[in-house]
């Protein structure tokens, strides 16, 4: 009788793994909420890692054995459990054609506006960094979601900015966690961006420096008419004194209030 149990017992286990294998799509990992539609209690997830059915990766966070997922497939686990998740800045501009330094193998640059650490498991896989800040004070409700998309070819679902957005998002970092000389070429490779969708994100832009060098930058390579932008939208830039900061390389970035 006990050894009924036991293989009964043996045979629902497999079965739900079975389940598990069949449902759940390959090349990203899952959490326990999960796990537990499927009836796997947190124990039991536990048991299966033990026994080598399941990969523990992380507190809560599992994969099956030798599944190599892919840095999309950890994406969109991540976008799950931080809803602002997002590819943005360098990163976004690189899957989107504008590009500095081919073959270069960069680090991934996500965005969100909640704290977040990124786990080891995604890190040691993927380098990344995340960066934390509010960029914009969204006044229209729509706005924040209208400047994500999945750029063509890539995962269904993935969250990336919209290349304006990428920029701001880039020269809020120029100087810091981004080179100036970089932020620049890759400025210089931008293409027709959409003026009505700049203007918007210009007017509810928190960082005056990316914002007057915004400005500045498309004066000196005539990305658009300055000026006509500024007449049109209520552009935030600051006070009209010069914007000035030293910058990490010690250089000093100076900044005119309008370009």
């Amino acid at each position: 009788m006990v050894l009924y149990i036991y293989l009964m017992s043996r045979t629902t286990r497999h079965q739900v793994i079975k389940g598990l294998q069949a449902t759940l799509p390959r090349g990203a990992p899952f959490d326990l909420p999960v796990l537990q539609s499927f009836g796997v209690s947190p124990q039991l997830a536990a048991r299966y890692a033990e026994s080598g059915w399941l990969v523990r990766l992380g507190h809560g966070v599992y994969a099956f054995p030798n599944d190599a997922f892919d840095v999309n497939g950890a994406l969109l686990f991540l976008q799950r459990r931080v809803a602002s998740l997002h590819v943005g800045g360098k990163s976004a501009l690189a899957l989107q054609g504008v590009r500095h330094n081919l073959g270069v193998r960069d680090t991934l640059v996500l965005w969100g506006e909640a704290r977040f650490a990124l786990p080891a498991w995604f890190t040691e896989r993927f380098p990344a960094r995340y960066v934390n800040a509010r960029l914009f004070d969204w006044s229209a409700p729509d706005l924040a979601e209208a400047t994500l998309h999945t750029p063509p070819g890539q995962t269904q679902g993935l969250r990336v900015a919209v290349p304006e957005r990428a920029t701001l998002e880039l020269l809020y970092e120029a100087g810091t966690g981004q080179s100036l000389e970089e932020a620049r070429h890759l400025f210089d490779g931008l293409r027709s961006p959409r003026k009505a969708l700049l203007g918007q994100l210009l007017s509810c832009c928190t960082s005056v420096k990316a914002v007057r060098l915004f400005l500045t930058w498309a004066r000196e390579t005539s990305l658009l008419d300055v000026d006509d932008l500024l007449q049109q939208y209520p552009v935030r830039t600051g006070s009209d004194k010069r914007w000035m900061s030293r910058l990490d390389d010690g250089t000093l970035l100076s900044l005119k209030p309008y370009g």
